[in-house]
Parts: structure tokens; C-alpha cells; sequence
């Protein structure tokens, strides 16, 4: 699943422009690491930080 996926599913964004803008304003972490890319491929075990929630994806 993509990163901008992700966060649409788990309502961290309400549409894909708005996760758009999360991802490339710096505000998402995979793995502890910001990601600006917003179709990165999330592999199992992948931990997505928005804020201070915290996802992990499987």
C-alpha cells in the first residue's frame, strides 16, 4: 500500500490532496524518518508517525 493510502484509510487525511500535503510538509515519519514521498511502497512492519500517533503497518 502507498503511504498516501495509508493515511487516507487510517484518517489521518479526509482525501488524497490533503495527505499530499502532510507527506510533503514534512509532517510524516516512516520508521522514525520523515518520508516527502507520498507514494512510497509501505512494506509489513512499517511504523508511520503523524503528530503523536503512531501506526504500524501490516
Amino acid at each position: 500500500m502507498k503511504l498516501d493510502q495509508f493515511l487516507k484509510w487510517n484518517n489521518f487525511a479526509s482525501s488524497g490532496g490533503e495527505a499530499k500535503i502532510l507527506i510533503k510538509s514534512g509532517l510524516i515519519k516512516v520508521n522514525g524518518e520523515i518520508e516527502t514521498k507520498r507514494g512510497r511502497k509501505l512494506i509489513k512492519g512499517d511504523k508511520v508517525m503523524f503528530l503523536k500517533n503512531e501506526l504500524i503497518f501490516e
